[in-house]
């Protein structure tokens, strides 16, 4: 692709993200905080860095002080990560984190550009399983995050690098209405 089909392609993505879904989005994330939930994110490669950026500007802060919030990227515990693909199989290391950590009042987001991936799949089902609201990043197709989430966040991009420049786009609206809420 050339740089300036690139470029365009970006700039449609960003203009057809739905403002009013990102304000639902923050308003679901702010609700399991003040019911005694947290955040909860995970995914693969560039997604599970998406993760822990999102995680780092809610436990930090973003652009305003405020009192840290209660979030977890999946991600980080390499123990658990390479125990668990031992143990059971890389596609449980998500689901089982899930399993330990997650509760009903939490928000529970897995990040795939393709909305497929197995082991976020498998995070978001255990995460049903429990009752919390889960919450998919994908791109535009959905995968099979688009049927079994409680909501799906589209990238209007079929293009991997745009559909994470999204993602992380949506990420920083989100925590700035998070932001001006706490």
């Amino acid at each position: 692709m050339d740089l300036e089909q690139y470029k365009n392609e970006g700039i449609k993505a960003r203009k057809n993200i739905d403002i009013s879904q990102i304000k639902s989005i923050a308003s679901g994330i702010i609700n399991s905080f003040r019911n005694n939930g947290k955040l909860i994110v995970f995914g693969n490669g560039g997604s599970a860095a998406d993760a822990q950026h999102f995680v780092a500007e809610l436990t930090g802060h973003y652009m305003k002080e405020r009192k840290a919030l209660p979030a977890i990227a999946l991600t980080t515990n390499t123990s658990a990560l390479t125990a668990i693909g031992n143990d059971y199989s890389y596609n449980d290391i998500f689901s089982r984190q899930v399993q330990a950590l997650c509760k009903k009042e939490d928000y529970v987001v897995g990040i795939s550009t393709s909305g497929n991936s197995k082991n976020v799949v498998a995070g978001i089902e255990e995460a049903n399983s429990i009752g919390a609201f889960t919450l998919g990043f994908t791109g535009k197709s959905g995968g099979k995050l688009a049927g079994i989430c409680s909501d799906v966040f589209h990238s209007d991009s079929d293009i991997t690098p745009i559909i994470q420049e999204i993602h992380i786009t949506a990420i920083h609206m989100i925590c700035a209405i998070i932001d001006e809420d706490f």
